[in-house]
């Protein structure tokens, strides 16, 4: 039931598949479609760690039927939208129904179950989201064709209806009372989060424009202090920053921002590889694809079987190994496209990925407080979030400068795309190596016990 209402959430992939038909819909420049994943992915990615605290104090279940309530709703505005305007407004909604959803799932699911069977479930919460990325697009692909690109968004209302329905089976909430609820703390980290997020976007047009970036990064680095200076200060804070001085914990909820940027660069960078190089009809290109988000779908019930006979960081250690040798070797691939080596390699990332962040809720689970379990399942889904975004802006930097500079060079055109593919990728196989080194220095290898 959790992960019926968490699967909307990834099925988000389908939006991407009708984004040329959204553009024609409203008569729009390419570069507006930006909007529609920005006002979306910068809501939930700001509120996500917020509604974690929030559902530590008011109670999982009520937090998660209140993300199936708003979803459904921002689903249906999204598809009745008659302008632009209306559509980015119901994404901001989809985004804080994500958030509240998100934030408190991984709290929601293990508390249904004993401590012993945690990692199995965490891992079984992972498989979900490896489904709604393999499934969205192509789903997305037939409802488009038939329904148009409104049917991305309200074929997932019923989805997050049923869910709301059933998790009223579940044992009701027991709000925990004596609490308070930091909200200039809360308000700091959501303007510190916004701030990094549209930084890091404003960095695509730094050279043209260069004060917008440098006010948002001052506004950032503020704010971030603020909130460090705020929350060591209080008795109860949003997220207790003295956890950080854990080594293990610390890494670990580092190096899963740095995987997730890495791991993006498939989804942002393979596409336009398989278009040129791959000679495969687009539904071939889509289920290729579709073998990254297969490899993370596995990960999660091979998670939860690792988990009996290897402790977390070690886990943690094999899957960004795994990671690792993939980046690399898909970084290497060159024209004429080697097609089964690509696949099996997206599939080697997927699955070292799953592994990373199940081994990474599990550690995250165990090292804060129970009664704050919704927080550390929110900081798990935050640090995934803004690694994937942060992929966005600095591999396609990365990728369209290498490009570029090739072509003033008089480099042609398919030799100069594979420069810039080769560089971005280079960047992603460093940060997965970075993660494995810095774990083997930790000893996650000969970790025993977590």
């Amino acid at each position: 039931m959790v992960g019926l209402g968490t699967l909307v959430v990834p099925f988000d992939s389908s939006v991407n598949v009708a984004f040329p038909h959204i553009i024609r819909g409203f008569d729009l420049a390419i570069p507006a479609i930006q909007w529609v994943v920005i006002a979306y992915t910068l809501t939930y990615a700001a509120l996500t760690l917020v509604f974690g605290r929030v559902s530590d104090m008011l109670g999982y279940r009520r937090i998660f039927q209140m993300g199936n309530v708003s979803g459904a709703v921002a689903f249906l505005l999204c598809a009745a939208a008659p302008t632009y305007g209306w559509l980015l407004g119901a994404r901001v909604l989809q985004g804080v129904g994500a958030a509240l959803a998100l934030s408190c799932g991984p709290a929601l699911a293990t508390s249904l179950y004993p401590e012993a069977k945690r990692a199995r479930v965490l891992g079984i919460y992972t498989m979900m989201f490896g489904i709604g990325s393999a499934l969205g697009t192509v789903l997305a692909g037939e409802l488009v064709q038939y329904f148009g690109w409104r049917a991305v968004f309200w074929f997932r209302a019923p989805i997050a209806l049923l869910a709301f329905s059933l998790t009223w089976t579940f044992p009701r909430d027991t709000p925990r009372g004596q609490q308070r609820f930091d909200a200039p703390g809360a308000a700091l980290l959501v303007l510190a989060i916004t701030g990094l997020l549209l930084t890091l976007n404003q960095l695509r047009v730094v050279g043209q424009s260069p004060w917008g970036c440098i006010a948002a990064g001052v506004i950032t680095t503020l704010c971030v202090i603020g909130f460090i200076r705020r929350e060591t200060s209080i008795a109860q804070p949003i997220i207790n920053l003295r956890l950080f001085r854990d080594r293990d914990f610390a890494l670990v909820t580092a190096a899963h921002a740095a995987l997730n940027l890495a791991g993006f660069s498939i989804m942002l960078l393979v596409p336009f590889y398989l278009d040129r190089l791959g000679g495969l009809s687009v539904p071939m290109s889509g289920l290729a694809l579709a073998s990254s988000p297969l490899g993370i779908m596995l990960a999660g019930p091979l998670a939860g079987f690792l988990a009996r006979i290897l402790v977390s960081r070690r886990m943690a250690l094999i899957g960004a190994v795994a990671m690792a040798i993939a980046q690399i070797s898909i970084g290497m691939a060159d024209a004429p496209a080697n097609i089964p080596v690509l696949v099996a390699s997206m599939f080697l990332q997927g699955l070292g990925l799953g592994l990373f962040q199940v081994a990474c809720f599990d550690i995250s689970t165990a090292t804060i407080p129970r009664e704050d379990r919704g927080v550390a399942g929110s900081l798990v889904m935050m640090t995934r979030t803004v690694g994937v975004v942060t992929a966005a802006t600095v591999l396609m930097l990365i990728f369209q400068t290498m490009r570029a500079l090739s072509v003033s060079r008089g480099v042609p055109d398919a030799e100069a795309f594979l420069v810039g593919f080769h560089a971005a990728f280079r960047v992603a196989s460093g940060l997965a190596i970075l993660v494995v080194v810095a774990g083997w220095w930790r000893g996650w290898a000969r970790a025993v016990t977590n």
